[in-house]
């Protein structure tokens, strides 16, 4: 049985060869030269949601969707939001403003002309805006992103920005940012999102994550997977440190039931309409990082 309070379901569009735990070993230059799976992985999910009844947010890489135009089509026919990953999977502090100015526009760009429909949502590779790279707000306000969704509130060693705050606020005037899913226990921020700890943890965990964390922080949960989660038989990538490799292939062969269970267990819906538009729950949304910070207990 659902919960009656919507959430925000998300899909990250990038293919398995473009994550960041493969970046130091799969060079950008051979991304053309290996078999691409991201089509057949996203049209699997929309099914997924159809047969479901959800509508979601998907953040599009640009260049998986010069490559694939039928895909972002078929998610905008299908009801769901179109929205940024940025172009070419880049780390907000990896580029100079002027290069990340020019990966989301272009990004923009090649999403609205394919899709026929206004992107205003954006989401950083690997979660990659706050702290030194916060000056990425005012860029993404000018051309044209109304909210971002590229913090999580903790610490990993490749993302996290865990003195932010777990609820949304807005960064600069006309940008909302939209954090993802994390809650303190016992003085530890935990990931509460889905991603790799979807596959890692047990499906009544994660879902009591969930339950609790929209309890606690009194905001919408704010839940992520990537088209390549649901792929068991996606090609092995061997010369991947052991970690990466652990990370990146556990539990691959859950993911879509867990998924399943997921989307029956909780009432989802598109970021846009939750935060932007009539679905809108009564949530505060404070104006600044340091009003929170402020403000926090």
């Amino acid at each position: 049985m659902r919960c009656g309070v919507a959430n925000a379901m998300t899909i990250d569009v990038e293919d398995y060869f473009q994550v960041e735990a493969f970046a130091s070993t799969i060079d950008r230059g051979d991304w053309e030269s290996l078999p691409r799976r991201v089509e057949r992985n996203t049209e699997r999910l929309l099914q997924i949601l159809a047969e479901n009844n959800v509508k979601a947010t998907f953040f599009i890489l640009g260049w998986v969707a010069e490559r694939h135009p039928e895909l972002v089509r078929r998610v905008v026919v299908g009801g769901h939001e179109l929205a940024s990953h940025g172009f070419g999977h880049l780390r907000a502090a990896q580029q100079s403003p002027v290069e990340f100015r020019d990966d989301v526009r272009r990004s923009k760009r090649v999403l609205e002309d394919l899709g026929g429909v206004p992107v205003c949502g954006y989401r950083a590779p690997t979660f990659s805006i706050g702290g030194a790279s916060n000056w990425a707000y005012a860029i993404l306000a000018e051309e044209g992103y109304c909210y971002s969704s590229s913090v999580y509130p903790v610490k990993r060693d490749l993302y996290g920005t865990p003195e932010a705050p777990r609820t949304p606020f807005s960064p600069v005037p006309g940008m909302l940012e939209i954090p993802l899913t994390a809650l303190r226990v016992l003085g530890v921020d935990i990931p509460a999102s889905g991603g790799g700890y979807f596959r890692l943890l047990p499906y009544p965990i994660s879902r009591a994550l969930l339950h609790h964390a929209r309890r606690v922080n009194d905001s919408p949960a704010i839940f992520y997977l990537h088209p390549w989660e649901i792929d068991a038989e996606q090609p092995r990538h061997k010369a991947a440190p052991w970690k990466s490799r652990f990370r990146h292939y556990l539990n691959l062969d859950r993911t879509e039931p867990r998924l399943r269970r997921l989307l029956r267990h909780f009432t989802w819906t598109r970021m846009d309409r939750l935060f932007l538009g009539d679905d809108r729950g009564p949530f505060p949304v404070v104006t600044s990082w340091t009003e929170r910070k402020q403000t926090s207990p």
